[in-house]
């Protein structure tokens, strides 16, 4: 498998393309057309904004606020839709291989998915996780970013298909809804100098380049 993420997801979605039926594709794709044309991408929190408080459960089940860690350098923030998603999870196993380096440049990083506790146990194992994932059940820290939008009833018939339960999954009975596969990152004053909030769950920033926004903000310190 290729090195990058975005190499990874290319390949992925070449695969999903013969994966996935034609007229489930044809609905998704829609949908992501029409989040593109409702604005969400440019109505979510953006560069320079300042940052919600994020104070959410751990896997663990511990409350754990995030802005605590903005004292030692900032703080990578990627929200993701869930474990069942394997974008998701090529995106989070990215990240992991870059923990290191994102420390050395003294930054932090966090997960955020709207999945219940125990989903989010389950998601750190499968990936083999040592940074925190957070539980946003309710979605109010990703409604407060300006991040969550609804599905539509075509959306939900396909994820029927799929056999995902998504209120079941996110704990919210009655709730069809997700967050943008958001990133972004919040420095130690809490502004944010760093948003990817693109529609399209299949393509994500790739970590590198959110390192490279770390390594230029490090060299005009």
């Amino acid at each position: 498998m290729s090195n990058t993420l975005s190499a990874q997801l290319e390949e992925f979605r070449a695969n999903w393309v013969n994966i996935v039926p034609a007229d489930r594709r044809a609905t998704m794709e829609a949908h992501i057309a029409h989040l593109a044309a409702s604005g969400i991408a440019k109505t979510a929190k953006q560069v320079g904004d300042k940052a919600p408080t994020i104070v959410l459960p751990d896997a663990h089940g511990k409350s754990f606020a995030v802005q605590s860690l903005l004292a030692n350098g900032p703080v990578i923030v990627t929200f993701y839709r869930g474990g069942w998603c394997p974008f998701c999870n090529l995106e989070l196993k990215a990240y992991e291989a870059l923990l290191p380096r994102i420390a050395a440049l003294g930054a932090s990083l966090v997960a955020i998915s709207p999945e219940k506790p125990d989903d989010t146990v389950a998601t750190s194992a499968m990936n083999a996780l040592t940074f925190p994932v957070l539980s946003d059940v309710g979605q109010h820290v990703g409604k407060a970013f300006g991040l969550v939008y609804k599905f539509t009833d075509e959306v939900r018939s396909v994820y029927d298909g799929f056999n995902l339960n998504i209120p079941e999954k996110n704990g919210a009975p009655g709730d069809w809804s997700l967050p943008l596969s958001a990133t972004y990152v919040i420095d130690r004053d809490g502004t944010i100098i760093f948003a990817d909030t693109s529609v399209d769950y299949r393509y994500r920033t790739d970590p590198l380049a959110v390192l490279e926004s770390l390594e230029r903000r490090v060299a005009a310190e």
